[in-house]
């Protein structure tokens, strides 16, 4: 069965775009930090994303250590390479049968009037904490995004920069070559000048010389 020409193209832009594609997955067992660049010493962009993530990588490091990734919720920044995977990691088994860790109490907690921790203020701490993350990453992104915008507004600002000099250049060379072809044209009118006139004065020369240059017939007598 024969394929139609746009099936078929559509099937060779798939495969290309699904082969330009990098996926990887997060195979660390905790959650990992998105950096603003390949290194350590650049800010965090993301705090804490989690373990099995799937992530595209745009490009890797000139060492290899870090891959610029995008996730599917577009998510961008700089991760190491060593926590990627291929293949998507499988979720930790839950544990069964654990039992609750009792929490000790100090001793002297009655003698200095100290009561234990509350589970409510616990999980208002976190929910607190968990909110600032979610604000944090949600300004390092836009802030990380700007940055890249920025970044190419003045690689495009530099380029045209770089094209108006090329512009200048080229007009430039236009004019001289315009002025040089104006400067032929001259110089072929004036020799076209030169060669007419030196034609008229040859044709007066000839005019002139050449009845001098026939032999004149002697008249006959008629005493002869």
């Amino acid at each position: 069965m024969r394929l139609s020409l746009p099936l078929l193209l559509f099937s060779l832009l798939f495969c290309a775009v699904s082969l330009a594609a990098d996926i990887r997955f997060i195979g660390s067992e905790q959650a990992i930090n998105l950096r603003g660049g390949p290194g350590e010493d650049y800010p965090i962009v993301y705090r804490g994303i989690a373990p099995t993530t799937r992530l595209t990588v745009a490009r890797t490091s000139d060492d290899g250590l870090w891959a610029d990734v995008t996730a599917d919720n577009g998510i961008t920044g700089w991760i190491p390479t060593q926590v990627l995977v291929l293949e998507l990691p499988e979720p930790p088994k839950p544990t069964t049968g654990a039992k609750a860790v009792p929490v000790a109490v100090p001793a002297d907690a009655e003698a200095t009037g100290q009561a234990p921790a509350d589970p409510a203020d616990t999980t208002e701490l976190r929910n607190r904490i968990a909110a600032c993350d979610t604000e944090f990453n949600t300004v390092a992104q836009e802030l990380h995004q700007l940055k890249q915008v920025s970044g190419k507004a003045v690689q495009l600002d530099i380029d045209n920069r770089r094209l108006v000099e090329e512009q200048e250049n080229l007009r430039s060379e236009v004019e001289m070559l315009q002025a040089e072809n104006q400067r032929l044209v001259d110089k072929l009118h004036s020799e076209d000048f030169m060669n007419g006139s030196l034609a008229v004065l040859l044709g007066v020369i000839i005019a002139l010389v050449a009845p001098r240059l026939v032999p004149q017939r002697r008249k006959t007598s008629s005493w002869t």
